[in-house]
């Protein structure tokens, strides 16, 4: 695997994630799984965002410790399935900024196309992770990735559930400076462009859609 391809093994991220995957569990546990997994993962996808040391006043002396300095965060999901990880990794940084990339896939080409692009005026000066629960052929990826360089971003994280080999290879190849961040790594996509096993329309299950 490539060395910018995180996998997480945490023994909670794999057990919640073995739920998601459970043609039986509902939406509303789905969103939940969703948005826990979510947080879970964020712990180490903020894992280098720089300190700078301060010194407290607390109640009984000073203290010199350190806050988060630098660069702000923004989150930005791919409509509508990013979503559902946006509120998990908003709990651990509520000041981040949050922008919105709408795509839809062409079920005859499998390609992205766009239809909403609104993010943060900023954007260029903030770390950017982008949300979106599966990594399939990666077309939407590559494409919102393109879509937030061109708004100036220069540091870009993607974060996913589960990743096919094939979209790993694909975002890789296409935009070898952004980070993977995933929970899980499936064989390969069907003939529809779907993960196999994966875990179905992630959007489906998480608003009970069809």
């Amino acid at each position: 695997m490539n060395n910018n391809v995180f996998v997480f093994d945490h023994p909670l991220i794999q057990h919640k994630v073995s739920l998601l995957r459970d043609k039986n569990t509902s939406s509303k546990e789905f969103r939940e799984l969703t948005s826990e997994i979510s947080m879970l993962m964020g712990y180490e996808v903020t894992r280098d965002i720089p300190l700078k040391e301060v010194e407290i006043e607390t109640p009984v002396g000073l203290a010199k410790t350190k806050v988060i300095s630098g660069k702000k965060l923004a989150f930005v999901p791919i409509l509508r399935a990013g979503l559902g990880m946006v509120e998990g990794m908003l709990k651990l940084v509520p000041m981040a900024r949050v922008g919105h990339i709408g795509l839809y896939r062409d079920h005859e080409t499998l390609e992205p196309v766009e239809y909403y692009c609104k993010l943060p005026p900023d954007i260029s000066e903030r770390d950017v992770v982008l949300l979106d629960p599966m990594l399939a052929t990666a077309g939407s990826a590559c494409d919102a990735v393109k879509f937030i360089k061109q708004h100036g971003a220069k540091s870009i994280k993607f974060v996913c559930l589960i990743a096919s080999k094939q979209g790993i290879e694909r975002l890789n190849r296409e935009h070898h400076d952004v980070g993977i961040y995933c929970a899980a790594v499936d064989e390969k996509l069907n003939d529809i462009g779907y993960i196999v096993p994966g875990l179905g329309d992630a959007g489906d299950r998480l608003f009970g859609t069809k």
